[in-house]
């Protein structure tokens, strides 16, 4: 196996974790709305611009008593 299977493999059991994870490039690349560097630039740009905003979104759903599962 090589050293970068092994490095995502053991990713998400340090203790950081997850870094591994897309947040859905494969399904978008899927669906055609990545096909090539400009596509996948602007992916990560939209990403970053609301990966904040979902998280804070449900934490303060969570906090307020909504049902986990409807989360």
């Amino acid at each position: 196996m090589s050293r970068a299977a092994l490095l995502v493999l053991a990713d998400g059991r340090f203790p950081a974790g997850g870094h591994a994870h897309s947040g859905g490039a494969e399904a978008a690349v899927r669906a055609g709305r990545i096909t090539g560097a400009a596509g996948l630039r602007e992916f990560c740009r939209g990403r970053l611009h609301t990966a904040g905003l979902v998280s804070a979104s449900l934490a303060a759903a969570a906090v307020l008593g909504m049902d986990p599962v409807a989360l």
